[in-house]
């Protein structure tokens, strides 16, 4: 072996099991690893550790992606999930209007318009693409 060979052996031995995400434990420390790093070094790009957060940040989202995809939802999923979160019942929801078209809306026999989406998004602090 060559002696940059060598070396890069020797740190990769120390620097790998910081950048391995193969099951729930060492995603539980990625995740911690990475809390900790954004304790210290929040955005400041220019911290010698920031690289190392960003290549953290990478790795958990690709182990995320595999392991925990996101469900394919349409603004309606959104709307019940959000109205269960808090409770709410359709008479709760004057932003869309009466308790009927609430209804209809649930029920997939309305979609939700613009101004709804809006009012939505704003009520519940979303984007309004998640209505969309």
């Amino acid at each position: 072996m060559t002696l940059v060979t060598d070396q890069l052996q020797i740190y990769w031995a120390n620097i790998s099991p910081l950048l391995t995400i193969r099951n729930e434990k060492e995603y539980n420390a990625a995740i911690k690893r990475l809390n900790e790093l954004l304790d210290e070094i929040g955005t400041n790009e220019k911290h010698p550790l920031y690289t190392l957060l960003d290549t953290l940040g990478t790795l958990i989202h690709a182990y995320e992606e595999e392991h925990y995809p996101i469900p394919e939802a349409t603004g309606t999923d959104v709307l019940r999930f959000l109205m269960e979160e808090h409770g709410l019942t359709q008479s709760n929801l004057p932003e869309i209007g009466s308790q009927g078209v609430v209804s209809e809306i649930l029920n997939n026999k309305r979609e939700l318009n613009v101004r709804q989406i809006r009012a939505l998004a704003e009520r519940f602090k979303v984007s309004a693409a998640v209505f969309v």
